[in-house]
C-alpha cells in the first residue's frame, strides 16, 4: 500500500485538530501501522501531545521548508515517540516561513512539504498533517502534499454553520493548487446524553451525507488528561470513550481505502446463510453494523429495517453469510458498541471489546 497522506484542517480553533491527528496516529500505530504525524502548526501542540518538548530541539519542519533543498533533511528531524509513531516537529519559527518566502514564487511556496515527504519514500503507510487555525502557506503546503483531508467538526450550532466555509475553501484552494484533496467530515466534542448534540448530529449526516465519518469522538475528559501528559490516548488510558472513538476511526479509516473499497469479495467459504441481528433502544436515531464481513464499513452489504415496539425502536440486520466465525459491532449514533444481546465478545488492542459471530 502506498502511503496515504492525510491533512487535518479547519480554519476554526478548538475543534479537535490536533487531537484528532496526536489520537488517530496513536490508534493506527497501535494496529500496526507506520505513521508519521507532521505538525505544521507553529503553537507545536501536536509535537509536545507526542511527549516532544521543541525547546529542546535543535531543528524542526522550518529547517526542512525554509531552504529549496531542504526537503531532504526531513528524515533528520523526525522523532520517534512510540513504536510505529514518529513526529516532525513544529516551533514558533515556523510562523516566519511565509515571511521567508515572501520572495519565492508561489507554486514553489506550496509544494515544498510534498517534496519533503517525497524524499521519504514508503517509509511510513500514513502521514497526518496537523494544519493550523488559518488558511496560510503552511495550510496551502499540507493540502498540496495530501490525497485527502479531514475536517474535524465540533456538533455545535455555529461549527456547522462555519463548516461549509471550510469545505468552499479547500475547493478554491484545490483549483488554485490544481488538485483537490478528497474531504471527510468528522464529527467530534460530542455529548450524546443531549438532545440538542443529537439532533446536530443528525443534521450534519444529512447535510454530509457519504462525506460523513460514521464514527464520531465524544468529549472526554481523558483526551484531555492524555494530551497534558504527552501520551496518546491508546497509551494513557486504551479503554476509555476516547480511545474507543479514536480506535473505531482508525478502523473506519483503514477500511476506507479505496482500493480495499473497490476490491471484490472473498470467494465464498461455502453455502451463504442468512443471520438476522437485532438491536433495541427507545433513543437512538441511527444504528447501524460493522464487521470483518464487510470490511468495518458500516451497512455494507447490509439489509437493514426499523420498527417500533411501544416507546422502543428496533434495527433489523440481515446478513447473509458463509459458514464461519465474525467479529462485529455496532455504530449507534457514531458510537461503537458490542451487541447487548450477545454475550459471545472478544478483547480488542484498545477500546471496548468486539461481539462474536459464529455462523455454523
Amino acid at each position: 500500500m502506498s502511503t496515504r497522506i492525510i491533512a487535518i484542517v479547519n480554519q476554526k480553533g478548538g475543534c479537535g485538530k490536533t487531537t484528532t491527528a496526536v489520537n488517530l496516529a496513536g490508534s493506527l500505530a497501535a494496529d500496526g501501522a507506520r505513521v508519521l504525524v507532521v505538525d505544521l502548526d507553529p503553537q507545536a501542540h501536536a509535537t509536545l501531545g507526542l511527549g516532544v518538548d521543541p525547546e529542546q530541539l535543535d531543528e524542526n519542519l522550518y529547517e526542512v521548508l525554509a531552504e529549496a533543498d531542504g526537503g531532504e533533511r526531513l528524515a533528520e528531524v523526525i522523532v520517534p515517540v512510540a513504536e510505529g509513531l514518529h513526529v516532525a516537529p513544529s516551533g514558533i519559527v515556523l510562523s516566519a516561513l511565509e515571511q521567508k518566502l515572501a520572495q519565492e514564487r508561489a507554486e514553489a511556496r506550496t509544494e515544498r512539504l510534498a517534496r519533503a515527504l517525497d524524499s521519504l519514500g514508503d517509509d511510513y503507510d500514513f502521514v497526518l498533517i496537523d494544519c493550523p487555525p488559518n488558511v496560510g502557506l503552511l495550510t496551502f503546503n499540507a493540502l498540496r502534499a495530501a490525497g485527502e483531508a479531514i475536517v474535524p467538526l465540533e456538533t455545535s450550532h455555529f461549527a456547522l454553520q462555519g463548516v461549509g466555509k471550510v469545505l468552499e475553501t479547500i475547493g478554491l484552494l484545490g483549483e488554485r493548487l490544481g488538485r483537490t484533496p478528497s474531504v471527510r467530515v468528522l464529527p467530534t466534542l460530542y455529548d450524546g446524553r443531549t438532545r440538542f448534540a443529537r439532533e446536530t448530529l443528525a443534521e450534519i449526516r444529512s447535510r454530509f451525507g457519504d462525506l460523513c465519518f460514521d464514527t464520531v469522538i465524544r468529549g472526554c475528559v481523558r483526551l484531555r488528561e492524555a494530551a497534558r501528559r504527552g501520551l496518546p490516548i491508546t497509551s494513557a488510558a486504551a479503554r476509555s470513550n476516547g480511545a474507543a472513538d479514536y480506535a473505531a476511526l482508525a478502523a473506519e479509516l483503514a477500511a476506507g481505502d479505496a482500493e480495499r473499497a473497490a476490491a471484490e469479495p472473498a470467494p465464498s467459504r461455502g453455502e451463504l446463510r442468512e443471520v438476522v441481528v437485532e438491536y433495541r433502544d427507545p433513543r437512538a436515531e441511527d444504528v447501524r453494523i460493522a464487521g470483518d464481513f464487510n470490511g468495518w464499513v458500516p451497512d455494507r452489504g447490509v439489509e437493514s429495517t426499523t420498527a417500533h415496539e411501544g416507546s422502543t425502536r428496533v434495527w433489523r440486520k440481515v446478513l447473509h453469510l458463509a459458514p464461519g466465525t465474525y467479529k462485529y459491532r455496532y455504530v449507534v449514533d457514531g458510537e461503537w458498541r458490542a451487541d447487548p444481546r450477545n454475550p459471545e465478545r472478544v478483547p480488542t488492542p484498545v477500546g471496548p471489546p468486539n461481539s462474536l459471530l459464529v455462523v455454523r
